[in-house]
């Protein structure tokens, strides 16, 4: 993680799920981090009240044998159950994925990647927006480095993606932020 800010979080805790109980049984040991720290505040740049792009994710302790990247942005505390802000793949295993990146199925620039639909019905990402005065919300910002690249098509949903990567995952990590609207 050369030259980064020194203001990174960095999160590592044992094994999870990928989401609704299906069993990753791959212990988190990427290093996760970005501009705010692990269940800190989520700048309002980064959500519906501000510019809505995704914040920078900063990625170390990457395997040399991973192949691609993917990202899962989710808000488990939506009333209706867990709501996906953003699904990405074939991200190639690089220590960053940049602050802004835009809303197309394929990105060439900054940084290569494939987007699918969020829970918004858009392609990219789509920022915290929690109803106003329902709480603080959590987001998790998890990405997965794989030993290949996906052959999905663009636009899919999280399901999807989740179904794809099975048996796919080497590591794992996480970094959550929290924003609620008054």
């Amino acid at each position: 993680m050369r030259g980064l800010s020194p203001i990174i979080t960095v999160l590592i805790i044992g094994s999870e799920c990928i989401s609704g109980g299906e069993n990753l049984n791959t212990p988190k040991t990427l290093e996760i981090g970005s501009i705010f720290h692990n269940n800190d505040h989520i700048p309002v740049e980064f959500t519906c009240d501000g510019d809505d792009v995704n914040p920078p994710i900063f990625i170390g302790r990457i395997d040399p044998t991973v192949k691609s990247l993917a990202i899962i942005v989710d808000d488990p505390d939506a009333p209706m159950g867990t709501f996906t802000h953003w699904i990405a793949w074939n991200i190639p295993p690089l220590g960053e994925i940049p602050k802004g990146v835009p809303k197309d199925d394929v990105v060439e620039a900054p940084v290569r990647m494939i987007q699918g639909r969020n829970d918004f019905g858009r392609v990219g990402y789509g920022g915290p927006c929690p109803p106003k005065g329902h709480g603080i919300h959590h987001y998790h910002f998890k990405v997965y480095a794989l030993d290949t690249e996906l052959g999905l098509p663009t636009g899919v949903a999280r399901k999807e993606l989740e179904r794809v990567i099975e048996g796919h995952v080497i590591q794992w990590g996480e970094l959550i932020g929290i924003y609620e609207r008054k």
